[in-house]
């Protein structure tokens, strides 16, 4: 069964990637240290109690450290996202952080693509057999 968002999820779901995404811009060292990281996208439960925050990492060779610096620092991170969100959500969710590696799939997959044009793997378009 496919499930579409409400519009009240996707309205939570975008006030809570724009605070998060403010207050990792302004706060870095506060939650994690030494990357860069960007937020791709949010989504909210129907009961609006969760929310799953997915998030990439860069210029980090080890992005599970930064995972688990976030994690780490979780209760500051929610009471922070409170604060500013106070006067507009009766709750704030509890927030799960997914490490989104979409971005690197595609790089890895470009690497490989170059490397069999490089080795005459992939010779654009034309018959391989002929």
């Amino acid at each position: 069964m496919s499930h579409t968002e409400s519009i009240k999820q996707k309205q939570v779901a975008s006030m809570i990637h724009h605070t998060l995404a403010d207050l990792f811009i302004k706060n870095t060292g506060k939650y994690y240290s030494g990357a860069f990281v960007t937020l791709t996208h949010v989504r909210v439960t129907p009961d609006l109690l969760l929310a799953r925050i997915y998030f990439s990492v860069y210029n980090k060779p080890d992005k599970n450290s930064v995972v688990q610096e976030i994690a780490n620092n979780y209760h500051v991170l929610r009471h922070d996202l409170g604060a500013k969100l106070r006067n507009k959500l009766r709750r704030i969710p509890e927030l799960e952080f997914y490490l989104d590696d979409t971005l690197d799939e595609v790089e890895r997959i470009d690497a490989l693509f170059e490397k069999l044009k490089e080795e005459g793997g992939v010779n654009n378009g034309e018959d391989i057999n002929g």
